[in-house]
């Protein structure tokens, strides 16, 4: 696929997950908080652009250099934006552009993120530690083995020759986007994506967006609300939404979207690994659209 629709395909897709509202419990257009704004988010979109084309760029399949593109992402981000609005998004970003720019279809997709995550190394995992570290993200940091917080992190990985896959594949038991990029991203390409690539044929882009988000949500608990809270309540926040969506074509429901979205909120409920899932999605359901 022509590299610079890929680039383009990115930041639409960025774009248009933190357009969608009200997308309960994160950053959207009608809801800040304090630490970001949604403008922040547009920013951090639009300034992804040049990494991704020199990902897709002369890719070498047997050295993709993702964790590379990875950090170079984050911290592009991190000279116009000064928190994570992010690195989910990159991570899951970035080996599904570099994947689809050495296929010859789009069904090539799925199968060649396999063979670019095997194919990462030791380099990728220092690259991906580093850009954890910019971003000041939780989630993989707080462990014993290869702690992302130890300054001997690095040496760690290097001396027990752990590749940025090895590294993942540990962080997959309590991090969603760690899973996805391990497994063949099942919650992107089996729920997300054909939910979204429908619901953008019937429903207005924002509206898409929402019920992808609340779709993915409901089926996949979000290990960024486990992580904070403890996995019965992500649970909880799972099963909640599945009632939410069940009400989906009542009369209220945008009202009763809107009481969820402040119950999140006031609760301190963030779906972050969500939102994330659900640019991802975007981005597949988009390059299926254009893919030639």
């Amino acid at each position: 696929m022509d590299v610079n629709e890929i680039v383009k395909i990115a930041q639409i897709a960025s774009a248009l997950e933190v357009s969608g509202y009200p997308k309960p419990g994160n950053v959207h257009r009608t809801r800040d908080y304090d630490d970001m704004e949604f403008e922040d988010f547009l920013i951090s979109g639009i300034v992804i652009g040049d990494t991704i084309r020199e990902a897709c760029s002369d890719v070498d399949v047997e050295n993709p250099l993702l964790g590379k593109y990875i950090l170079q992402a984050v911290a592009e981000t991190d000279r116009w934006i000064k928190n994570n609005t992010n690195l989910g998004i990159v991570m899951m970003t970035t080996p599904i552009a570099v994947a689809a720019a050495i296929s010859d279809s789009f069904d090539d997709i799925r199968e060649n993120v396999k063979l670019l995550m095997a194919n990462t190394s030791v380099d990728d995992a220092c690259d991906l530690y580093d850009a954890i570290n910019i971003a000041d993200a939780g989630g993989m940091g707080d462990q014993d083995e290869y702690d992302v917080a130890s300054d001997n992190a690095k040496n760690e990985l290097r001396q027990n020759n752990q590749t940025m896959y090895d590294v993942l594949k540990i962080s997959a038991p309590w991090d969603m986007l760690a899973r996805e990029m391990t497994s063949d991203m099942p919650a992107v390409f089996e729920i997300g994506y054909p939910a979204y690539h429908q619901l953008k044929e019937e429903k207005s882009q924002c509206d898409a967006c929402v019920l992808t988000f609340l779709t993915i949500l409901s089926q996949v608990p979000d290990t960024l609300i486990s992580r904070k809270y403890g996995s019965d309540e992500a649970l909880k926040i799972s099963m909640m939404t599945r009632d939410l969506l069940n009400l989906k074509d009542e009369i209220d429901f945008k009202d009763k979207l809107a009481e969820f979205d402040d119950y999140l909120f006031k609760n301190g409920y963030n779906p972050g690994t969500t939102a994330d899932l659900t640019a991802a999605s975007i981005f597949v359901s988009y390059l299926k659209t254009h893919f030639k």
